[in-house]
């Protein structure tokens, strides 16, 4: 679950989902940059997701009332589309543009003003006990915040200072692992996800279970804001510099963002906000108040080019359908999109440099239902 991908950018202001009325608008060239078996996987993932909702169940309100059963139909054509026989006229993509009503991002400023940032699955040693290299737990969701919501949750006194340093939860029977790197666990909190890579040779995938109900706070905007470091060059990378640079920072800086994520372990994954397993460069994460869950999207944008020193290199081209299969906490509004990269440390230096502006579009059946 892409609870903030980057940590640098705060949730943005509170906003209102849009008039449920928009005019189809294509890009310019409709192509796709990565390979099929990866898209079928994800539009697969999207439908077993539907499967166990009911048809008439409302998905959103934008460009008009989406159902449930008018993303499972666009997704069921779309399958349809990409096993067709090769065709001499600019092959699927171009017949994708023949059937789909493709939706820009609704907003009132340039049309590639949709800002993209990305998350991945970390890969990260840890213990199933506790050990002098392993001392920082992960924690399962506690027996007595469950049922709780709202103000409920947030009074319970469980925020991260609480827990980290006050030690709320030790002791209780709560601990899932032992990591050896307190950094490690607050960007696991960030992502959301990860791979616990045990002692023991096992291989956990560790999944989100809820929050302690707090408020999101980036630490990267608490850095940018105080003048420690400047918002051009701001990526992961930089901010966990800066805290190997000034350790002695780390306590306070992370108390900053008492929002706090317990996890629950799985046999698959990363799995997304809508319980199916996150598929590299295809699944996507929105403000789902804007964009139906596990629905088509169209994504043009940049993506990083990583040197052979971890540095940033350059940028590419990003052209691709994905699939709307998450969200996050500092998702908010119909301009920010987190990206997939994947799991491990390559897929996290992408994700870490991943800041980039382009154009988003939501595809439905043309058939589908008919426009207000």
């Amino acid at each position: 679950m892409a609870l903030a991908a980057l940590p640098l950018l705060g949730a943005c202001q509170p906003v209102q989902p849009p008039a449920p009325s928009a005019t189809p608008e294509p890009p310019g060239e409709v192509r796709d940059d990565l390979d099929l078996n990866s898209l079928r996987a994800a539009v697969a993932e999207s439908l077993r997701f539907l499967d166990a909702v009911p048809g008439e169940r409302l998905l959103g309100e934008w460009p008009r009332k989406v159902t449930a059963e008018d993303v499972r139909a666009s997704l069921t054509e779309f399958v349809a589309l990409l096993d067709e026989p090769p065709e001499p006229d600019g092959g699927w993509p171009h017949r994708v543009a023949e059937r789909f009503d493709f939706f820009p991002a609704p907003r009132s400023a340039a049309l590639d003003d949709v800002l993209f940032t990305g998350y991945y699955q970390p890969v990260i040693d840890a213990s199933p006990v506790e050990t002098s290299d392993h001392r920082y737990p992960v924690y399962r969701e506690p027996d007595e915040l469950r049922g709780r919501r709202g103000r409920a949750r947030k009074a319970a006194g469980y925020s991260r200072h609480d827990i980290d340093v006050l030690g709320t939860l030790r002791d209780k029977g709560y601990e899932i692992a032992w990591l050896r790197d307190p950094v490690d666990r607050f960007f696991l909190h960030i992502q959301g996800s990860g791979l616990l890579r045990m002692t023991d040779g096992r291989e956990l995938p560790l999944n989100f279970a809820a929050s302690n109900g707090r408020r999101y706070t980036s630490i990267g905007k608490v850095l940018i804001d105080e003048g420690k470091l400047d918002r051009e060059s701001m990526s992961m990378q930089r901010i966990r510099a800066y805290l190997a640079e000034f350790p002695g920072e780390r306590e306070a800086l992370f108390a900053r963002n008492e929002r706090y994520v317990f996890f629950r372990l799985g046999e698959e994954g990363p799995l997304g906000s809508l319980g199916v397993p996150l598929t590299a460069g295809r699944s996507a994460a929105t403000d789902h108040r804007f964009y139906p869950k596990g629905a088509l999207l169209f994504v043009e944008t940049e993506t990083p080019v990583v040197g052979e020193r971890g540095e940033l290199a350059g940028l590419r081209p990003f052209v691709r359908f994905v699939l709307n299969q998450d969200t996050g906490a500092a998702i908010r509004g119909p301009a920010r999109v987190d990206l997939y990269f994947g799991s491990g440390d390559e897929a996290g230096e992408q994700a870490g440099y991943m800041k980039s502006t382009g154009r988003l579009y939501l595809l439905l059946k043309r058939e589908a239902a008919p426009l207000n």
